[in-house]
Parts: structure tokens; C-alpha cells; sequence
């Protein structure tokens, strides 16, 4: 691509967003390394334990999560590994994320989200902290919790965060390929393509959770009682707004449509009938009349001009930065914009494009005190800080 085709083409980018008014009055941004000596193996979350540690835990996808130092030229603490225990077989597999406890501090628990071959599938762990080393895991205390077979490698979704009613929300992708072969998204009897919540606190039913009483579809002989919302084609990366408590979702696009959900108990979301808000043109027996379903619309969808993959964020509720209060960051895996949408009542009234930048963003995070953070696969963290 020519410089002046490039310039032309950020230009653009910079004018049009998705379809929501521009956000003029929001600040820019810049990217700033809080560790500029230290590389990382591929990156893929960073997040707080809530226990009034400040302490600073990074994933990485092969099986690794470190607790980073105060002192940016010091050196990471290993807090938890299973390398060699997950598998990576396909570029979206590994260990994908990790939560803590809402009484970690009491009970020392957290889970984590990873691949397993032979078969292929989805777990979900709980494990404790090490009684004698508060920083280290306590690797032989794992309790598998819930395992999900999957068809392909792609689509693994994969958020875990607990709300402020103290259940395990969980994401998942639809199975993997394209297109949603085997229908996963609007088949309630299937745990893919779907939001579930649990309740990790106690064991019921010969199960090592519980499943809350209110959730939507509980009793019904067509449907798993774990869900919670579904049509999801392939939710990557989901976060509690921690003020009002409301859960906004990237969920990733197949052909036209990137689209950040608002995501609600029962609410369907329409793949893989749809994408977006239009009749998706690749399932066959799809009819015009299935897009005027009673499906959740998105809160904002952006087209291909803008990126192909989106990478959900979080509401921002820092102190570093107070022209973004209250707005959802997010961004886009294959361009690197990271967009700034301002919200009233949890609806988009205003977009920026906040920064272009050329590296992939893998992922979002953010620490106790509700700074951001981004991470990129050439290795390097990134906290998000105002511009000059």
C-alpha cells in the first residue's frame, strides 16, 4: 500500500466509525508500555484478584500466568502453569482466561478457561492459592468444574467474569469452521454459541456448581439450564461495567458485521440467522422473516472499512483519563483502531476511532483501579493513558 493510499485510507477511518454520531469531545489516547524492557509470550489477558493486593496477573496463552511487579525493570512472578497440559493445536486454543473469586481473599479460589485435545474440548477449573505462597497456585488442588466438547478449533469465545450477583458468567463460542454448521447458535440443548451463568459457591444436582434459580430457561426439557443468553456466534472478551453492573460483549462477525452486545437474561442474539441486525445470506433454510425475530438488536455494529474481528473491552471507570467516564473501549483485532463509544441508559450516542495503530489487539484488561490495559501478539503490554 502507497503512503498517500494509506494516508487516504486513516483519513477515512478516522471520519466514519460505525453507526452511531461522532464523539468529537472524547479524548485521545496514547499506549504506553508500563514494562518497556519485558516481552511476553503471547499475551492474552491481564487482570486484578479484588483483594485489596494491587497485585497484577497476566495470562498468556500457552499456559502461563504471572503476577507483574510493581517495579517496571522487575521481574514477574510465575502464579500459575499448565504448559503442556493445554493444547494449542489451532491459533485460538490455549489457556484463554482467568477469574477470581468475588472471596478470593477468604477462600483463595479461581478458575481458569483452557483447551484440552484427545478429545477436543472446553474446561473450566477452579484451583486454590498455595497456603504457604499467597503469590503461587496451588496446582494440585484443580477441580474440573464443567468440560464442553467442541468440533473445530476457531470460535472458543471465552470470558470469564463474575457479576455482581456472585455467579460465574461464562462465554463460548459456536463450535468452530464458518457459518455455524451445526446450528449451534438458536439450539438451547447445545453450551456453544452462548452466555451461561453459574454458581461455582456450592454443588448441586451430582454437579460441581449450581445453577441459579433465575436463570432464563431453567425446567425446560429444550434447553440446558447453564444458559443464560444465546445466538452468540463467537464472543471475544466481555466485562461488567463496574458501576452499574451491565454486561457489554464483543461479539466477532462472520462476512459484514463486527456488533458490541448489551447482554441481557434470555436474550437471543440471532446467530446464526443473523449478523448484526440483517438476515445472515449463508444459512440456507434462513428465511427474510427470521430477522424480525424477537432478537436482541446490538448497542453498535461497525462494517468491514472499520476491521474484521472485534475485540470486546470495558467500560472505562479509571481516574487517569476523566473525558472517558463511563464509555465503552473496545477495538478491532485486524486494523488495531480502538474505538471510544459514549453511552446514556447503556445505548451508544456517540463513537471515536480514539487511536489507529497497526499492531493486532488480542485483548483488553484492566486493574483494581479500573485503568485499561491492552495486549498485542508481537509480545508487549500496554496500559492505556491520555494524549498530550
Amino acid at each position: 500500500m502507497s503512503r498517500c493510499v494509506l494516508l487516504f485510507f486513516l483519513t477515512a477511518v478516522t471520519a466514519f466509525c460505525g453507526d452511531a454520531p461522532p464523539a468529537d469531545d472524547l479524548p485521545a489516547i496514547k499506549l504506553v508500555k508500563p514494562y518497556p524492557k519485558r516481552t511476553f509470550n503471547r499475551p492474552l489477558f491481564v487482570t486484578h484478584a479484588g483483594d485489596g493486593s494491587g497485585r497484577l496477573f497476566l495470562l498468556e496463552q500457552d499456559g502461563k500466568i504471572l503476577i507483574l511487579p510493581k517495579d517496571p525493570d522487575g521481574e514477574p512472578k510465575e502464579f500459575l502453569n499448565i504448559v503442556g497440559k493445554t493444547t494449542r493445536v489451532d491459533n485460538e486454543e490455549g489457556l484463554l482466561c482467568v477469574a477470581f473469586d468475588p472471596n478470593f481473599k477468604t477462600n483463595g479460589y479461581f478458575y481458569i478457561w483452557y483447551s484440552m485435545a484427545e478429545p477436543r474440548r472446553h474446561v473450566l477449573a477452579r484451583l486454590s492459592v498455595s497456603k504457604s505462597n499467597p503469590d503461587a497456585a496451588d496446582m494440585a488442588s484443580e477441580k474440573i468444574l464443567l468440560e464442553i466438547p467442541k468440533p473445530f478449533g476457531n470460535h472458543n469465545g471465552s470470558t470469564l467474569a463474575f457479576g455482581k450477583d456472585g455467579y460465574l458468567y461464562i462465554s463460548i463460542g459456536d463450535g468452530g469452521n464458518a457459518n455455524d454448521p451445526l446450528r449451534n447458535g438458536q439450539n438451547l440443548n447445545s453450551l456453544l454459541a452462548k452466555i451461561l451463568r453459574l454458581d461455582v459457591s456450592k454443588e448441586e444436582n451430582g454437579k460441581p456448581y449450581a445453577i441459579p434459580k433465575d436463570n432464563p430457561f431453567v425446567g425446560r426439557a429444550d434447553a440446558r439450564p447453564e444458559v443464560f443468553a444465546y445466538g452468540c456466534r463467537n464472543t471475544w472478551r466481555m466485562s461488567f461495567d463496574r458501576e452499574t453492573g451491565a454486561l457489554f460483549a464483543g461479539d466477532v462477525g462472520q462476512d459484514r458485521w463486527e456488533e458490541v452486545n448489551l447482554i441481557v437474561k434470555g436474550g437471543n442474539y440471532g446467530w446464526n440467522l443473523r449478523e448484526g441486525r440483517v438476515k445472515f445470506e449463508r444459512t440456507p433454510d434462513a428465511e427474510a422473516s427470521d430477522v424480525t425475530r424477537n432478537f436482541v438488536d446490538p448497542i453498535w455494529v461497525y462494517d468491514r472499512k472499520m476491521g474484521t474481528s472485534i475485540t470486546g473491552g470495558y467500560v472505562y471507570r479509571g481516574k487517569r483519563i476523566p473525558g472517558l467516564a463511563g464509555c465503552y473501549i473496545c477495538g478491532d483485532y485486524t486494523l488495531g483502531n480502538i474505538f471510544g463509544l459514549k453511552l446514556k441508559d447503556n445505548k451508544v450516542i456517540g463513537e471515536k476511532i480514539l487511536l489507529n495503530q497497526p499492531k493486532n489487539i488480542c485483548s483488553f484488561g484492566e486493574d483494581a483501579d479500573g485503568e485499561l490495559y491492552v495486549m498485542m501478539f508481537d509480545g508487549t503490554l500496554y496500559q492505556i493513558q491520555p494524549a498530550p
